[in-house]
């Protein structure tokens, strides 16, 4: 059975799901290209797909090291079915290294429950969703995030609240500064800003439809469970919840503004949207429904692709 593979954490399942991550990759990648023969395309390819390796790996490693969900590998498979489920998500190199990086901000963020070296947690957390923000603008959207943790997380200090500003503002320094240097303007680096476009029917797909439908549904069914579960949790375990919550406010908010609704936006609701389900199968009594309700995310991208 899928849920008892995955109910407890071992390496195969960081093999399997990279293995299908990988297929998905090829298949996506390979089919919308025309320069394959060329070397230098091969060196982009791997590139990228090491950068998908890696926001996966970074996301598991966090969401366990801080307790988000208990020691089992269902948060490894959710974000490989959402990948299956939207595969266009695996096509912009600049969504996926701006999602790598706010995974990474995410980390720090996470950790801060610590209370330990907040300073340093602060800055990286800054650093990190400015870097994402000049690989796609939405992105910064996530630097409200930043101070959402402050809040849950009682940060109170007025120092460590410039904290955060000061890490966004040395990478438009630097970037500011290259950019004079070697091309005597001040905005070569710079993300070209492009309005919110909040027309959907670029999703008016059938494939699309099923795959958001299916995401949504199940994903506001266990986020409806996952709220509910706040009054069990521990007082020191709520903030880091909440957060979970906010997270997900925020990828939608970037989903909805995005100015070119190509489906690989979705990459940033991945990461929250994973944990609030892994939380609610973690929860289920029942194991037979805990099995359906992972049959129906790995069929829905069977049923798209025999569409």
């Amino acid at each position: 059975m899928i849920t008892r593979f995955f109910s407890t954490s071992r390496p195969i399942q960081l093999v399997l799901v990279t293995a299908i991550i990988l297929v998905l990759y090829i298949l996506m990648r390979h089919i919308s290209s025309s320069s394959d023969l060329m070397p230098g395309w091969w060196i982009r390819e791997v590139f990228m797909f090491l950068v998908v390796f890696m926001a996966l790996t970074v996301f598991s490693f966090f969401a366990s090291k801080n307790a988000l969900t208990l020691k089992n590998g269902y948060k490894l498979l959710f974000y490989t079915l959402f990948i299956a489920m939207i595969p266009e998500t695996l096509m912009a190199d600049n969504i996926l290294l701006a999602n790598l990086f706010i995974i990474l901000a995410l980390r720090r963020l996470f950790s801060l429950k610590s209370n330990r070296r907040i300073k340093k947690k602060l800055f990286d957390a800054g650093f990190w969703v400015a870097v994402a923000s000049f690989f796609y603008i939405g992105s910064i959207f996530f630097f409200g995030l930043v101070f959402a943790a402050m809040f849950l997380f009682r940060i109170s200090k007025i120092n460590d609240w410039i904290i955060p500003l000061l890490g966004f503002s040395s990478v438009v320094v630097v970037a500011t500064s290259l950019s004079i240097i070697f091309h005597g303007t001040f905005d070569y680096f710079y993300p070209e800003i492009k309005a919110p476009n909040y027309d959907f029917s670029a999703y008016n797909n059938l494939k699309i439809i099923i795959a958001l439908t299916m995401l949504f549904s199940l994903g506001l069914w266990a986020g409806f469970f996952y709220v509910k579960s706040f009054a069990e949790k521990l007082k020191t375990s709520k903030p880091t919840h909440l957060l979970v919550l906010f997270n997900a406010f925020v990828a939608v908010i970037v989903i909805l503004s995005a100015p070119l609704k190509e489906g690989g936006e979705f990459i940033f609701l991945f990461c929250p949207w994973a944990l609030i389900m892994t939380n609610y199968l973690e929860g289920l009594s029942e194991h037979w429904f805990a099995e359906v309700f992972v049959w129906l995310l790995i069929l829905t991208p069977v049923a798209s692709l025999m569409l």
